[in-house]
């Protein structure tokens, strides 16, 4: 009896606690003014910010700053859990690391370490700026968490580790101060002037892979080289019209990479959300073929993580502060298994959208706690079937081999050469049924294996740009093996210094996707119907984007290997640079080059290209003074730039001069555009930013000498004649904006614009335009036309998305290296081709001077991806050069910028940055 009473002190005593704590938290009313959720009212980052340290005053707190912005704000985790979780937070973080990368683990070891450790779930908020459901929600989660005091909420927080972070600190200063600017709340808007990330706006959800910016690169730390969550829920916005929320499980396909108990436990988690909102009487949630979200893509905050073995939910949700409509979408309103609980039409609140993510948090967060030792032991054994898959004989079931079953089959009985019966099947023949054969012609044949290891040779043309491409693996959490001597393997001779990536780690869903091309199944609305869209695009594999050479390896690989500090980038192997009187030379086929040489014109130091092979380098290389020998030495060591001694001054150059480039953009900030202007500042490109007005005023050959149109800005021209996609509209009323962002208002048109473009071009200036901007070609009159039309009844008509369709994709090229566009690449390149222009040229094209730059040389160039009837691009052309007056257009189809993924075809736009 008196055990039980002081059992009951003890429970009161902590209950005392807890409800004294919950007393001094802070509520985001007391702190903003207002609270979550509240019509017209949104935070900024730096008011969150402070909110956040005060929370961290909480022994269930601790506020860590995961590194600074693009902006350089400090970027905030805050991890929460229980004051006794919080003690031995060190221990639970290398257990959960210790499960994810599963090596020398038995299955005993993981099911004890599930037994001890705490599941460890993050979830994000306002990635993207103006959806400020995301970002209210956090700090409404951080608050619950941090003060209440019920049971659930305290089980939870004794069995999770909740990592809550702000994905994008400077996008919720701008874009909360924006809509707060007005003091008439009926004008609040989110009609931002800018980009809501400094340079790629709703693109910062497709950067996780390549890991360009700080944000990615501070939230993949996290994720998968310090904490290895294994469940991560990232918040986003907006639903399809006529429901509240979209989220898992979502629609095919899901990429062939994934372990599929990581498709079954996105099921799993995705059955508590929606049965919590159910519960609580909350409509409106959508899955699988209610909304267009697919696990295929490989980039996302929310997708890469599939790819590391860590449930990946997203959820697309309504809400505005703003107050809206549900609208009347009749197909939404009768119950099946994609809706099962539709919502009704009606006036929308953001309060209720932050009650709905809130309970949708709480419901994975209680998935957790019910399931914490399985949600480990899971993640661990996902990461061993990797590490097995990678230790022998593999066979990827994919639509391209299962497809290649039939066509050993059906090749056979054309020739009379199948021999089944009924009787050799089993009896009674399906039609659909075939001899086990024919599965293992395919899927026993060794030369279809999965590479069990890549190697990158250190002697390739562009070495430090392979030494980029390992860092993206590195920001990823692979590990890497560097030789440290030279080596043979299957007959080919290796330097030292070569990289090795092997597969037989827990994360080698991510390094197949890196290296292997997508292999998208053929995907249509109904047989011979139109294709369906894929989420995003369907083939990125980034070592064919990057230009890297490797070397796939089909068995186990061994030698004077050692590997890497986990976690630590590389950098290019410095080179020495020798004493010469007569200058140097600098390949062209290195990218890093272009930063040297722009640091020398700075410099004041004279450049040179030579415009033809030169002494083994390639036409185009670079040709620098002696003069130039310091900051050739500072290139060598930093970037990994041989400087090659001349042994005579070279003749046939061409001096360079920096040329004054504008790069065009719009009011609102376009991505593309944003993404080459991180670009020219990682490249030491000067350049201005120049708007539709200050096009129409006129006499720019005076400022400029080359404009920049990247995937839009020019209007379209005629009818089928454009691909790829277009911006920019006029925006909001210039008097209703500050002054500073007036100028950008206003849009491009043919009868005011284009004249101005043209007389620039007359006076000697270039244009490049990529994608859709290419239009600028047919406003011009050049001889070109668009290769991708037929003839319907004497009319020329686009061929239909029925018999052909390629979304992004990686498909290949050949290049003519020696034309000054294209110096320094490489005759066979791959490009990224997302439904872009794609070029004939009329006979009286070669009259006029105009040369090809780049065309499709075979009826199959898809190397990733999916691409319907590519067989209508051969021949077609891909890029060209036209002369106009004195100056020069340059046409590329493909987007030879992609997301700054692409740098086997960043020479295409760095050429063309120079006077010469």
């Amino acid at each position: 009896m008196k055990r039980i009473k002081n059992y009951t002190s003890l429970w009161l005593l902590c209950l005392w606690q807890a409800v004294a704590l919950a007393q001094s938290i802070p509520t985001p009313q007391s702190h903003f003014g207002f609270a979550m959720g509240d019509d017209y009212s949104l935070t900024n980052y730096t008011q969150t910010e402070a909110y956040f340290k005060k929370l961290a005053e909480s022994d269930r707190v601790r506020l860590v700053d995961i590194g600074k912005t693009e902006e350089g704000r400090p970027q905030y985790m805050l991890i929460i859990t229980s004051p006794a979780n919080m003690k031995k937070l060190d221990e639970y973080k290398s257990i959960s690391t210790k499960l994810a990368y599963a090596e020398g683990l038995t299955d005993d070891d993981a099911k004890t370490l599930a037994s001890t450790g705490k599941a460890i779930v993050w979830i994000d908020g306002g990635l993207h700026s103006t959806e400020m459901v995301g970002t209210h929600q956090l700090i409404e989660m951080a608050y619950q968490l941090t003060s209440k005091t019920d049971e659930e909420t305290l089980r939870i927080l004794d069995d999770v580790i909740v990592l809550l972070t702000h994905a994008n600190p400077d996008g919720h200063e701008l874009v909360g101060n924006w809509y707060m600017r007005n003091n008439d709340v009926t004008k609040r808007a989110m009609n931002i002037p800018v980009l809501y990330h400094k340079y790629i706006g709703h693109d910062n959800n497709r950067d996780f892979y390549m890991v360009n910016m700080k944000e990615s690169e501070n939230m993949n730390r996290q994720l998968f080289l310090e904490w290895m969550p294994q469940i991560m829920y990232n918040h986003h916005q907006s639903a399809p019209a006529g429901a509240v929320v979209a989220g898992p499980p979502y629609t095919d396909p899901f990429n062939y990479n994934i372990d599929p108990l990581l498709m079954t436990g996105i099921d799993a988690v995705g059955a508590s959300m929606i049965n919590r909102l159910n519960v609580e009487d909350k409509p409106g949630f959508t899955r699988m073929k209610g909304s267009p979200f697919s696990t295929w893509y490989n980039g996302g905050l929310r997708t890469t993580t599939y790819f590391h073995n860590i449930i990946g939910l997203l959820t697309e949700i309504i809400g505005n502060p703003t107050p809206m409509e549900v609208p009347l979408v009749p197909e939404r309103l009768v119950p099946n298994n994609n809706t099962p609980n539709p919502v009704t039409p009606q006036k929308w609140l953001f309060k209720q959208s932050i009650d709905y993510s809130i309970s949708l948090n709480y419901a994975i967060l209680d998935y957790a706690a019910r399931h914490r030792e399985q949600v480990l032991y899971n993640i661990y054994k996902m990461g061993k079937n990797s590490i097995e898959k990678g230790s022998k004989d593999y066979w990827q079931l994919t639509p391209r081999n299962i497809d290649q079953i039939q066509a050993n089959y059906d090749a056979d009985k054309a020739r009379g050469a199948t021999t089944e019966t009924a009787e050799s099947l089993g009896g009674r023949m399906p039609s659909s049924r075939l001899p086990t054969s024919y599965y293992e012609s395919v899927f026993g044949n060794p030369e279809k294996r999965d590479a069990r290891a890549y190697i990158l040779p250190a002697d390739q043309k562009d070495f430090p740009t392979a030494v980029k491409f390992i860092n993206t693996l590195i920001k990823n959490g692979i590990f890497i093996h560097k030789a440290t001597a030279d080596f043979t393997l299957n007959g080919k001779k290796y330097q030292k210094g070569s990289y090795i990536v092997k597969t037989d780690q827990a994360f080698r869903p991510h390094i197949i996707d890196m290296f292997e091309p997508q292999d998208y199944p053929n995907d249509f609305a109904y047989p011979g119907g139109p294709p369906t869209r894929p989420y995003d695009v369907a083939g990125w594999t980034l070592a064919y984007q990057m230009g890297v050479t490797f070397d796939r390896v089909l068995d186990g690989v061994d030698g004077p290997f050692e590997r890497l500090p986990h976690g630590v980038l590389e950098v290019p192997p410095a080179k020495a640079v020798p004493t010469s009187s007569r200058g140097f030379f600098i390949s062209a086929n290195v990218n890093n080059a272009f930063i040297v040489v722009n640091d020398l014109l700075k410099a004041g130091i004279d450049v040179h290209r030579i415009q033809q092979a030169t002494d083994g380098m390639p036409a185009g290389s670079f040709y620098v003074s002696a003069k130039g020998a310091d900051l050739l030495k500072q290139a060598a060591t930093e970037l990994g730039i041989e400087a090659v001694p001349v042994s005579r001054t070279p003749t046939n150059t061409v001096q360079i001069k920096p040329a004054r480039i504008a790069l065009f953009d719009n009011y609102g900030g376009s991505m593309p555009s944003g993404w080459v202007r991180w670009m020219l500042e990682q490249y030491h490109f000067e350049f201005s930013l120049i708007f539709p007005q200050e096009i129409d005023r006129g006499n720019l050959k005076d400022k400029y000498d080359v404009i920049l149109f990247i995937e839009g800005g020019i209007p379209p021209f005629g009818r089928g004649e454009t691909g790829g996609r277009g911006f920019g509209g006029r925006g909001p009323d210039p008097a209703d904006l500050p002054e500073e962002y007036r100028h950008m208002v206003g849009s491009l048109t043919a009868d005011k614009s284009i004249p101005q473009l043209k007389a620039f071009l007359e006076a000697g200036g270039s244009i490049l335009t990529t994608g859709s901007s290419t239009a600028l070609a047919y406003h011009l009159g050049l001889p070109v036309k668009n290769a991708l039309v037929e003839t319907v009844d004497g009319k020329e008509q686009p061929i239909p998305g029925e018999r052909f369709y390629i979304p992004g994709s990686v498909l290949r090229v050949k290049v003519n290296p020696e034309i000054d566009a294209a110096w320094g690449m490489s005759e066979d390149t791959d490009v990224i081709f997302n439904s872009s222009p794609v070029f004939g040229l009329k006979p009286q094209a070669s009259l006029q001077g105009i040369q090809a730059l780049a065309w499709f040389a075979t009826d199959k160039p898809l190397r990733s991806g999916w691409a319907w009837g590519q067989n209508y691009l051969e021949d077609g052309i891909a890029a060209f050069k036209a002369p106009v007056g004195k100056g020069y257009l340059y046409a590329y189809g493909p987007q030879i910028t992609y997301r700054a993924q692409p740098h086997g075809t960043f020479k295409l736009l760095f050429n063309a940055l120079y006077q010469k």
